[in-house]
């Protein structure tokens, strides 16, 4: 069953959520594609029918970025305090969902169209695929956090400097994605890399993901700390328990959250 938005399409099965980008003609970011992706998000966080995300978009284009027709004048009191909220809030509820989100780049990712796909778990693109922060070309910044959450320093500023375009298989050579694919295998290399979370406990994948967005920035002693945190609150589960029972007995475990 296909549920269907203004600006997004999106489609559960197999514990699998595919939201599609679906606002044409090149899935430009206005309000209301802020304001629905948040309540996508926040509703797949909650879902007991979903355990991983697949985030694509249609036609030839992930997303060019910012609708530029909708900027906020500096002349406007309040407008880029609220414009910036809730900017700030679309990408975030991409990094805080509770379930891992894997983003299949089918085409152009611009400018916050970029820095969408980088609020994702784990990245894959089509050869046709590519990144670019564009910003300079306009007489803007911005971007920086999330490119240097994949990209090495001197590829990170090398794309924010020049605003030039990484295509998808210069891409893999940099680590920033996990696969390059021709575009006919896109679709399938990311529902398969989600099918395989989804075959896992939920609450320790879960728990993994905390992990991840909890210790970014924290000493490696107090990440490790938390981590162990973790473990401690999962190992007396009823889903830790299945698994380990399911380890042993050869056999695919069966869980029910």
């Amino acid at each position: 069953m296909t549920e269907t938005y203004e600006c997004f399409k999106v489609e559960v099965a197999d514990f699998v959520a595919t939201v599609t980008l679906a606002r044409p003609p090149v899935n430009a970011q206005n309000r209301k594609f802020r304001e629905e992706i948040v309540t996508i998000f926040d509703l797949l966080s909650d879902r007991t029918d979903v355990r991983a995300v697949v985030l694509t978009g249609e036609g030839k284009t992930f997303s060019a970025g910012a609708d530029l027709k909708e900027r906020p004048t500096l002349g406007e009191a309040g407008a880029y305090p609220k414009h910036n909220r809730l900017v700030r809030a679309s990408f975030d509820a991409v990094l805080e969902c509770e379930k891992p989100v894997i983003c299949a780049i089918n085409g152009a990712a611009i400018g916050a169209g970029c820095v969408l796909a980088l609020c994702c778990d784990i990245l894959v693109a089509s050869e046709q695929g590519y990144l670019a922060m564009t910003e300079v070309d306009v007489g803007l910044a911005g971007g920086v956090s999330h490119v240097r959450r994949f990209f090495r320093e001197s590829d990170a500023r090398l794309l924010i400097y020049t605003a030039r375009r990484i295509p998808g298989p210069e891409l893999l050579r940099m680590n920033v994605v996990s696969a390059c694919v021709p575009a006919d295998a896109l679709s399938q290399t990311a529902r398969s890399i989600a099918l395989e979370i989804a075959s896992k406990s939920p609450m320790a994948v879960r728990a993994a993901k905390r992990s991840f967005n909890v210790t970014e920035d924290l000493p490696l002693r107090d990440a490790y700390r938390f981590e162990q945190s973790q473990t401690v609150g999962l190992a007396s589960s009823d889903e830790t328990k299945e698994a380990q029972r399911a380890f042993a007995e050869k056999r695919k475990p069966v869980f029910k959250s």
